[in-house]
């Protein structure tokens, strides 16, 4: 196989898709020490550049947070509505700020609100002492997660991204966040696509979102930028675009970093979004919840198995050749009981002409219970002479 066949999310989530070098599409020149699109949709990587290499994060550390506090609305731990001492730490956080002081009790949505829109670092403190109890210890949270997740290039020093020796992270971690961003918790997106905010009673400098593609593409609803000397300027976009027969759309993802200028980063992550839309096309090959085959299982309840996967199965062609896809199926024989709901099965294989476009795992929809004594014993004989 070739390079661009790449595992991008964890066996948990959507199958991973990779495309063969020689099915990819030319990509456009882009400006950047690094780059990475993804088509979220399909789970496929569509161009990369550096991918791997060590970057520093600077305000994309600030991701990692984001999740983690998400986490923490999500378990109960946090509330929106609940107000937040600012420690002198917080205060004296250098950087960008939202301009808190230990004066004030800041109820948690106003600091995400600092954290997302004004990449806040006194605000990103704040949140992490109230997770963690100590930024320390939220930081030790920080790269537990990332391990969690997948992300086997990273370490996290601190939770705003100020530069530190030995924090560093890859495009293609950056990605495997993001990506997990936006599905673990789609009720706390919007906080992304929001274009100026400032906390009542401190300075409006530092107001509007430096996500500049908010202001210039209506598909793009986040997610963040970040800079210092040694990363340049970087940027994480993500766009959904209606797209036909794909209910809730097409999302693709793009990863900048090491841009010159806050434009060209903008313009660079423009640049990959709309040439992702274009040279490439997203088939539906399977709806959510839908048997890609049904073999037959021995010893079990029942006397078939029905595999498929719990989203709908979809892959990005390049454009024009999706009449030239085939599917064939992978599996062990013969399937015997018992089988549990969300057990991987086999593979579903999507070619391209003669050339393997993807690869999809399948899942087991329905369980199958092992049959009785007689049952077992029955296919047993049938087993045997087969």
């Amino acid at each position: 196989m070739n390079r661009f066949l790449k595992w991008l999310l964890a066996p948990l989530l959507a199958a991973a898709v990779s495309l063969a070098s020689a099915q990819m599409p030319q990509g456009p020149e882009v400006a950047a020490r690094a780059y990475l699109l993804v088509d979220m949709t399909a789970n496929q990587v569509l161009l990369e550049k550096g991918a791997d290499a060590p970057v520093e994060p600077a305000s994309l550390t600030k991701l990692m947070s984001a999740y983690l506090v998400f986490d923490a609305l999500k378990s109960g731990k946090l509330a929106l509505t609940q107000s937040l001492s600012v420690s002198e730490r917080a205060w004296k956080m250098p950087g960008s700020r939202m301009f808190i002081d230990p004066k004030m009790q800041v109820p948690v949505d106003d600091l995400v609100k600092g954290m997302v829109v004004q990449s806040g670092n006194d605000a990103t403190m704040a949140l992490a002492e109230a997770v963690g109890g100590t930024a320390e210890r939220f930081v030790q949270l920080m790269n537990a997660q990332a391990k969690a997740l997948g992300m086997r290039n990273t370490v996290y020093k601190n939770p705003e991204g100020l530069a530190e020796a030995g924090h560093t992270t890859t495009a293609r971690d950056l990605a495997m966040l993001s990506t997990r961003l936006v599905r673990d918790f789609p009720e706390y997106l919007h906080y992304y696509s929001i274009k100026k905010y400032r906390y009542q009673g401190t300075p409006v400098a530092n107001d509007t979102n430096r996500n500049l593609l908010l202001f210039r593409d209506p598909t793009v609803d986040g997610l963040k930028t970040g800079h210092t000397n040694a990363a340049g300027y970087c940027m994480v976009a993500t766009a959904r675009r209606d797209f036909p027969n794909l209910a809730g759309g097409r999302r693709l993802l793009s990863i900048v970093i090491g841009a010159s200028s806050e434009d060209a980063r903008a313009n660079e992550s423009q640049k990959l979004l709309n040439w992702g839309y274009t040279a490439f096309e997203a088939v539906k090959l399977f709806d959510a919840d839908q048997a890609v085959v049904t073999p037959a299982v021995w010893k079990g309840q029942e006397s078939t198995l029905r595999l498929g996967r719990t989203e709908a199965v979809v892959v990005a062609v390049p454009a024009g050749r999706a009449a030239r896809l085939k599917t064939d199926v992978a599996r062990p024989d013969p399937l015997v009981a018992p089988f549990t709901k969300g057990q991987t099965v086999g593979t579903l294989k999507v070619m391209l002409d003669d050339q393997e476009l993807a690869t999809v795992p399948l899942q087991v929809l329905e369980p199958v219970r092992q049959a009785g004594v007689l049952g077992r014993a029955w296919d047993a004989v049938r087993l045997w002479i087969k």
